[in-house]
């Protein structure tokens, strides 16, 4: 049996779910090591952090098997300790202790003072800003709020999150110089609700402001918006992205459905004629821009007609990017209190046929890409090419660059101008010029 000390271990941090619990393990593991600990990320360590997603049934279930593999481990005596945070714990706290009583301590999602107590040191609000990038040394997540005040009716984030709280524009600035010291030039703005921000600390939308005192930091040459929501949306917002090279032409934008009867009962506070309106302004004021959404099939009441109407929207708006999930019945949420009245199988086959009709969307526009020269932003080397992005693409969720590596180096972090020779449907394929 071990007889390590708490002090004396190695700390692993394993992230699960959303690029927004990624930042939390960062700031974690920043705090972590300002107290002297050792600390990793995904590795093997003697006492293990799991920082969970509760968002939608895939997610749990992946959480729950995670603190079950790492128990079982701690019961074989390959590690000391294990604690759980986020937001599997944050929602389910007491039934996760009845349930996997071997894990040493669980905390919730706004509980980082009392976790760090728990592995030997204290929380230094001076650290503010202060973390450990997980993600290449190029670019980074930048959370400027936390929480949500949305009525959506199919979303736990509220229970697990709490209200929509904004970070000071004058702190998100200074933690954006410190990245940019650190070699990041891409910042990638994250919340729950991006077109939120600002409200509850300036009683007024002040995303526009926040990016113009981003786009002023040294070093930072593109930043990139992520999850905006559509109800309310600031329209000086596009004015900036049009004017300011250093904005990204693109914008991620969860729609979730359009037929008007779901959309309602969603409680999204829109309607298609509303969205439609909304969309062309964003392609009028930003020609060229790129849109992600994200779309849920399946909903309670999903009728073959409300599923014919989405899809027939899909193709009409032929989006740049999209991903799709089948929805996931959540406890504690309004929808809850419909019947979860579409199959299961039929949730997958919708799915399934929206990314049939947005592979050839996406396969059509590539292919007007070819012969044009594009800057791209190099990530990395894998598999015999170096894999680089452009401004429309973000990381993990979206189209790659493939630059063969058989008679080119290329260093990752550093930005090329790439010809496009050749696309399928989510690559392409390129040579430096």
């Amino acid at each position: 049996m071990k007889t390590k000390s708490l002090k004396k271990s190695r700390i692993n941090v394993v992230t699960l779910g959303c690029s927004k619990n990624l930042y939390d393990s960062e700031v974690l593991t920043g705090q972590l090591r300002a107290g002297g600990k050792e600390v990793v990320h995904e590795q093997h360590g003697d006492i293990v952090v799991i920082n969970t997603c509760g968002f939608i049934a895939n997610a749990k279930e992946e959480s729950i098997n995670t603190i079950l593999e790492y128990v079982k481990l701690k019961n074989e005596g390959e590690v000391e300790k294990v604690f759980v945070t986020g937001c599997l714990s944050e929602r389910y706290k007491d039934d996760l202790e009845k349930e996997i009583p071997d894990v040493d301590r669980y905390f919730g999602t706004h509980h980082l003072p009392q976790l760090l107590r728990a592995l030997g040191t204290d929380y230094k609000k001076e650290l503010i800003g202060e973390r450990l990038n997980s993600t290449p040394p190029h670019f980074a997540y930048l959370k400027i709020a936390e929480g949500c005040d949305r009525p959506c009716s199919f979303c736990a984030i509220p229970l697990m999150r709490g209200k929509h709280k904004s970070k000071p524009i004058e702190e998100l600035v200074l933690e954006s110089q410190k990245l940019a010291e650190n070699g990041v030039k891409e910042l990638i703005l994250i919340a729950q609700d991006l077109t939120y921000y600002g409200l509850d600390l300036y009683k007024k939308r002040t995303l526009a402001e926040l990016l113009k005192a981003l786009c002023e930091v040294d070093g930072i040459e593109w930043i990139r918006l992520h999850y905006a929501f559509p109800t309310g949306f600031p329209l000086e917002v596009l004015d900036l992205i049009r004017e300011e090279p250093k904005i990204c032409n693109y914008i991620d934008i969860p729609l979730q459905h359009i037929a008007d009867p779901i959309l309602k009962s969603m409680r999204r506070g829109t309607t298609k004629a509303k969205t439609d309106k909304l969309l062309t302004q964003f392609r009028e004021m930003v020609p060229g821009m790129s849109i992600r959404t994200t779309l849920i099939v399946g909903y309670p009441g999903e009728t073959e007609e409300d599923f014919k109407v989405l899809k027939d929207w899909v193709k009409e708006q032929r989006f740049d990017r999209l991903g799709c999930f089948t929805y996931s019945h959540e406890e504690q949420t309004h929808a809850y209190l419909l019947e979860d009245d579409v199959p299961e199988e039929v949730k997958m086959n919708r799915a399934n046929e929206i990314m049939e009709i947005q592979s050839q969307i996406s396969w059509e526009k590539n292919q007007e890409l070819i012969g044009k020269t594009i800057r791209c932003i190099v990530d990395r080397l894998e598999g015999g090419y170096y894999i680089a992005r452009t401004e429309f693409d973000s990381p993990e969720v979206d189209n790659h660059v493939l630059i063969s590596s058989e008679n080119h180096y290329l260093q990752p972090g550093h930005f090329i101008q790439v010809r496009i020779d050749s696309a399928e449907d989510f690559d392409l394929y390129g040579t430096p010029v």
